[in-house]
């Protein structure tokens, strides 16, 4: 089992702190504790020398490369350990290498080492505590250390869990941060797509318009160049709002919505009726945009193949859904452009209803010309507020 990220990268280092305080504890409290086991002679404890000194301060030694090498920290202690009973030198705080060499294995993932290490040191307490001493220890002295082991291993096991746990939600949250942020980015990708395609399809419509009455309707002309200059600025508009969010998180312009259906419609250039239906109400910022750019992508699909056709825009607030409705005649006053776009429009428009949970439709109609039908949730007004 993979152990938390914090952990590898800290696995270089050597903790001097720890194993200096461990050390003194150990030297200390050892020297402190055969003052008092020396005067009793049944116990048999032979008073500190040399090796017993390098034995107290094996352990601390180990401990202080416990994070790069887990395992190798936790044997060389235990028999440090073990070697320092075996010599009957002061039974003191000489477990305290053991208890950090035991949790720093299991938390940093080799937890069978640290069992088996615990299992083994256990066995040795009970052979040397029962046979190895001028007085055996009894029952009681078995179980109390076995006890202490087990909540050195629990401690341990707890503490790798918890952060396991917070290891995998930051894991899981990096995971969500990527996907919300590609989702943003297909987003922008679909934004900046509607602004494009509309407007370079406007001015393509009305640069061609302005040439060809330049000459014979000069102020004709001038006011398809207006309609171009007001395209073009609205384009540099639409943009930097998007790219803003890219930057800041923040649009710097009003997004795009229902509200501002006037403007698009009069700089389309094309012949555009629009009807609204039922109670007018405030609409979530999805939905508002997505009803948006349907109807800006579906007026753009009318310059590209039926420029100057006339073109119904009916919108209908229902108690559960919004109805858009965009339907053309057909007949337009020019060619076709060509050229233009990738014909990801209707998926595109497809796309922004189908993920607020609706639907759109879209074909030619019988009699010629096109439409477009789209429907989108809405809350349900019909419910009691609570």
């Amino acid at each position: 089992m993979r152990f938390p990220t914090t952990w590898p990268r800290m696995a270089g280092k050597i903790d001097p702190v720890l194993p200096v305080v461990v050390g003194v504890v150990q030297v200390a409290g050892s020297m402190g504790a055969q003052h008092v086991q020396l005067s009793m002679a049944d116990l048999g404890r032979a008073p500190l020398d040399w090796w017993g000194y390098v034995l107290l301060l094996v352990g601390p030694l180990a401990i202080a490369v416990r994070r790069r090498a887990p395992v190798a920290a936790l044997v060389v202690t235990l028999v440090s350990t073990c070697l320092y009973l075996l010599w009957n030198f002061a039974y003191g705080p000489v477990f305290v290498s053991p208890v950090i060499a035991l949790f720093t294995a299991v938390v940093c993932g080799h937890r069978r080492a640290a069992w088996l290490g615990a299992g083994a040191f256990f066995l040795f307490i009970v052979i040397y505590a029962g046979w190895l001493i001028p007085h055996p220890r009894g029952w009681f002295h078995d179980t109390a250390f076995a006890a202490f082991l087990l909540l050195t291993m629990t401690v341990s096991e707890v503490v790798r869990i918890r952060r396991e746990r917070l290891a995998e939600r930051e894991r899981v949250a990096r995971e969500e941060a990527r996907r919300q942020a590609s989702e943003e980015r297909l987003t922008m990708a679909q934004e900046l797509h509607d602004v494009l395609a509309h407007n370079i399809s406007l001015i393509h419509v009305q640069a061609s318009t302005a040439l060809h009455l330049l000459d014979e309707h000069p102020e004709q002309a001038r006011t398809a160049l207006a309609t171009i200059k007001q395209a073009s600025k609205d384009v540099l508009t639409e943009m930097r709002g998007v790219l803003s969010l890219l930057r800041e998180g923040a649009p710097r312009s009003p997004t795009a919505g229902l509200d501002r259906l006037d403007e698009l419609t009069e700089r389309s250039g094309l012949p555009v009726t629009v009807t609204v239906s039922g109670a007018v109400r405030p609409l979530a910022a999805g939905t508002d945009r997505a009803g948006y750019r349907i109807v800006q992508e579906a007026l753009t699909n009318v310059t590209r193949h039926a420029p100057g056709a006339a073109v119904t825009i009916r919108i209908s607030y229902g108690s559960r859904e919004l109805g858009i409705t965009v339907e053309d005649d057909g007949a337009g006053a020019q060619p076709a452009i060509s050229g233009l776009g990738s014909g990801n429009g209707i998926p595109g428009m497809r796309e922004r209803a189908a993920a607020l949970g609706g639907s759109l439709t879209a074909g030619p109609m019988p009699g010629g010309g096109f439409r477009v039908d789209a429907v989108l949730p809405l809350p349900d007004l019909t419910r009691d507020p609570k």
